[in-house]
């Protein structure tokens, strides 16, 4: 399997260069060149299996030059032992007649990000080693709350390898900023910036487009990557829950072979929902993928118009990480609405830079509404649906998978479409302990531990041990400097 980029598809590059290289020289995203198949044998065989032994199968279509005894050992690595806390690393909760949640929170940091950045370590360094680089590896990481302690969790002291998270100051939830504050591990480093998550993914895409400082970088022996979902090694392990999803609704008897489902999913970066795209493309039998926003609803217009249009007003929700203008990934379905073609990709990639606008054809667009269905959430919503389901399922939900929740209800009001539906659940509830515990109208204590303990007493759900942990976490990384000083700082941190 060859991967080429997004902005220029003479390009050819393995799994590992992509992986290792995160984004192509010229700033596009490598894609396959190809989609391998999945058939309904296929699943009825996956359906049989236990979630690592899909993970191996799915990987292996992709990673095509890691063997399946080095898959087997990185996926056992990443969802084994005591991991994942449930010991089912993406179990499914039924919450109503015909829908479901995936949960994909039970890994070390509580969030989706999880699901991938558990199983990056083992891929990224024996890929850098297997292609010849003989470079320390030096990961960037923007963060919008998720991402950046999952990656600072799966790197940590992983040799040959330092890594450096950008969060905005003021843009994540009070304990996504401790766990990433307190992070232990002698390889990593922790930067708030003032701004917003697009002014820290911004960021670091200038510096991965800076060759003065590859330059400068390579002389001091470290090559750049990132864990960001904008990284194929981030992307394609989320591809593997879908299926997974899928074959374990055949094994329990929800649904019958070849029926087809819906996903819900809430997405800002667009990396999540992808994967689902990938999956369906491979032929899982996907009816519609649905794209659940908050008040940032970039995407929600892009799928009813075609127009994506940043040049909006940012709001801080109660959902972070969904708090994005720019959805990095849309770049990887751009490429394949237009039939693959890198030119009209980079067209629309530099309006998008230049005006902040870009807009499909007619037939892009129609392509593009076959395959998903968009809505958004605002905060006074996400927090009324997070108090209606613990009322009538007894399920409590964090504030991105109330978006999910919600989005789901407004797609089968409007559509009438009944069905069966696996709303993706992103992250603990626990992480959120200030919104939920206000949407179910308890008082929320001052104190970031108290209210675990508070929502303990409500919902009768153990704190994860994860977080507990933190209480007594001394903070090891109180920076914080404007978007602009990110070069620098990543020169320094380096040094």
């Amino acid at each position: 399997m060859n991967y080429t980029s997004t902005r220029d598809n003479s390009r050819r590059v393995t799994a590992q260069e992509a992986i290792v290289q995160g984004i192509s020289p010229e700033g596009g995203l490598f894609v396959p060149t190809e989609m391998p198949s999945l058939t309904g044998e296929d699943l009825l065989a996956l359906s049989r299996m236990e979630y690592t032994q899909r993970a191996v199968w799915v990987l292996s279509r992709f990673l095509t030059d890691w063997t399946a005894e080095e898959l087997a050992a990185a996926v056992e690595a990443a969802y084994g032992g005591e991991n994942f806390e449930s010991g089912d690393p993406a179990p499914l909760a039924r919450l109503g007649e015909g829908q479901y949640l995936l949960e994909l929170w039970h890994g070390p940091t509580c969030a989706f990000k999880d699901m991938a950045l558990q199983l990056l370590p083992g891929l990224l360094p024996a890929a850098a080693k297997k292609s010849g680089c003989q470079k320390e590896i030096a990961i960037l990481v923007a963060t919008s709350g998720d991402t950046g302690k999952a990656a600072l969790e799966g790197f940590r002291d992983v040799p040959g390898t330092r890594i450096l998270v950008f969060y905005p100051e003021d843009g994540v939830s009070r304990m996504q900023k401790r766990q990433m504050t307190t992070q232990r591990g002698e390889n990593v480093a922790v930067l708030g910036i003032r701004g917003n998550f697009d002014d820290a993914q911004n960021g670091v895409k200038a510096i991965f487009g800076d060759e003065r400082m590859a330059a400068e970088l390579s002389e001091r022996g470290f090559v750049l990557s990132s864990a960001n979902s904008i990284n194929w090694g981030r992307l394609v392990p989320q591809i593997v829950y879908y299926i997974s999803a899928y074959c374990q609704l055949l094994a329990d008897g929800e649904i019958a072979p070849g029926e087809e489902i819906n996903f819900c999913v809430p997405t800002g970066n667009f990396g999540n929902i992808l994967a689902g795209y990938y999956a369906k493309e491979m032929g899982l039998p996907v009816k519609m993928l649905l794209c659940a926003s908050n008040r940032n609803n970039v995407l929600t217009d892009f799928i009813a118009t075609g127009k994506y249009d940043r040049n909006r007003k940012f709001y801080t929700t109660t959902s972070p990480s969904m708090d994005i203008l720019i959805s990095s990934n849309l770049e990887r379905l751009l490429y394949l609405l237009t039939g693959r073609s890198d030119a009209e990709t980079r067209e629309k990639m530099a309006s998008l830079r230049e005006t902040g606008v870009y807009q499909l054809d007619e037939k892009e667009l129609d392509a593009l509404r076959r395959e998903f269905w968009g809505g958004c959430c605002d905060d006074a919503q996400a927090a009324e649906t997070i108090r209606e389901t613990f009322r009538k399922y007894s399920y409590l939900c964090d504030p991105h998978t109330a978006v999910a929740v919600n989005v789901w209800e407004q797609y089968r009001r409007e559509t009438g479409d009944t069905a069966k539906t696996v709303i993706l659940s992103t992250a603990s509830p626990y992480k959120f302990g200030d919104t939920v515990l206000t949407a179910l109208g308890e008082d929320c204590p001052e104190d970031d531990f108290a209210r675990l303990a508070a929502l303990e007493r409500v919902s009768g759900l153990p704190v994860p041990a994860s977080l507990t942990a933190l209480k007594d976490a001394p903070c090891r990384f109180p920076e914080v400097c404007e978007p602009e000083e990110m070069g620098e700082k990543v020169l320094a941190f380096l040094r």
